[in-house]
């Protein structure tokens, strides 16, 4: 659980009312087979200030949003944050269910997102740009 969120507990993070449903609906769906991943997702959301879809600003990361970040080295990225049944490494399309997916959903432009990589190293990115879907995440 202390992956995304025990290395960024200070910085708020926004949520549709509609993602905030579908992402604790998938959350349920894993918490057995995926303990860990689930709580670390669950903990996202229960911390998160939630709002109409509407009313979400541009330059949050939301489902389906397409985020540029930087990397601790400078490296520029294009992701999209996506559920699981969408997810494609080679098109850069990142499960909301992994370590930098689950600290991605809600970040702001210029926020630092961190969570743990493989074999416990802490790894950072920040939010340069949020290219927001135009049916809300929807798929």
């Amino acid at each position: 659980m202390q992956h995304a969120t025990g290395l960024r507990p200070s910085a708020q993070i926004l949520i549709s009312d509609t993602d905030h449903d579908r992402l604790t609906g998938l959350a349920s769906t894993v918490l057995d087979r995926a303990p860990e991943t689930a709580e670390e997702l669950l903990a996202e959301l229960d911390r998160a200030v939630i709002t109409e879809a509407e009313a979400m600003p541009t330059d949050v990361v939301r489902m389906g949003s397409t985020v540029t970040v930087r990397g601790e080295s400078g490296d520029i990225k294009h992701i999209t944050l996506v559920y699981p049944a969408d997810a494609d490494i080679a098109e850069n399309r990142i499960s909301v269910l992994t370590p930098m997916g689950t600290a991605l959903v809600g970040a702001s432009i210029g926020q630092v997102v961190c969570w743990s990589g493989r074999g416990g190293r802490k790894l950072s990115a920040t939010v340069e740009a949020v290219d927001t879907p135009v049916c809300g995440g929807e798929h």
